[in-house]
């Protein structure tokens, strides 16, 4: 929603244009003169008026006659809205941010990066995409929270992502908390399909409700889940400290795809594994 500014009876805007000419013509008049042997003396009897001073009543009367023309043509302040199409579609992405998203098997623009710093540039993209849907965002490790709420303001969805660090919500990961709090959100709003995107790179090892507890309820709820595992095959390359000053080592990330396949099974949705960005 936006406040404009319109005019009832535009057209006598034009009477502006008069008054411009009137005011024009009258400083160009010039004024009466008395001629005298001694007009300094004159000057000075007169009060030596400055020209200014000496044409401020006109422009006074110039400022008053466009107020009128203005009042005349009955400014008004009123309301306008877009709609904006929706295609009936609600997506919530929950999005893991644990430690093990720092593991460096992933790539982009030809240069290695690491799990996060992907993830965030292909759901950059798929944000830019999804023009009509709303959009909210879930972030976990060892806790859960809500991002951002559905919306269609993708700029601000595009400078959440942008912002999202490694350990933001801890350092484990707690898969079932992640999922009830994208279902939350899901819940009481009225869409046509309502999905929920996970995507992780670890096991569930925190929170209180497992994974497939927290899908039976997103499912209660018609909410169709995807989950979409992150990371290649074998041990990972870490950049670690060691007092020889930073080393790159290469650890095991353990990447629980059996529980996510029976999420998606769960959530009548599917299971996708990400080796590389490509594939992402």
């Amino acid at each position: 929603h936006l406040d404009m500014i319109r005019f009832a009876y535009p057209y006598l805007l034009t009477l502006l244009i008069a008054v411009l000419i009137w005011l024009l013509l009258a400083l160009r008049k010039r004024p009466a003169a008395l001629v005298h042997s001694h007009a300094s003396i004159m000057a000075r009897i007169g009060g030596g008026r400055s020209g200014f001073w000496a044409r401020l009543p006109l422009w006074m009367r110039a400022a008053a006659l466009a107020l009128v023309v203005l009042a005349v043509a009955r400014p008004q302040l009123y309301n306008i809205s877009r709609e904006i199409p929706s295609s009936g579609v609600d997506i919530v992405l929950c999005l893991d941010t644990s430690g093990s998203m720092r593991a460096l098997d992933f790539e982009v623009d030809g240069e290695h990066v690491d799990r996060l710093t992907a993830v965030k540039k292909v759901v950059t993209e798929f944000i830019r995409k999804r023009e009509h849907d709303r959009l909210g965002l879930v972030v976990f490790g060892k806790d859960a929270y809500t991002q951002s709420p559905l919306t269609l303001d993708k700029g601000l969805l595009l400078t959440l992502v942008n912002d999202m660090q490694i350990g933001m919500a801890g350092d484990r990961t707690a898969i079932g908390s992640a999922l009830a709090v994208g279902a939350k959100r899901l819940k009481e709003l009225k869409a046509e399909t309502k999905i929920l995107i996970l995507v992780t790179d670890g096991r569930n090892n925190y929170g209180t409700i497992s994974p497939e507890a927290a899908a039976e309820a997103a499912h209660a709820l018609g909410i169709k889940i995807y989950a979409i595992g992150v990371g290649g095959f074998g041990p990972a390359p870490f950049k670690v400290e060691t007092p020889f000053g930073e080393r790159v080592v290469h650890q095991q990330v353990d990447l629980d795809e059996d529980t996510l396949r029976q999420v998606a099974d769960i959530g009548g949705g599917r299971y996708f594994r990400a080796s590389d960005s490509k594939s992402l």
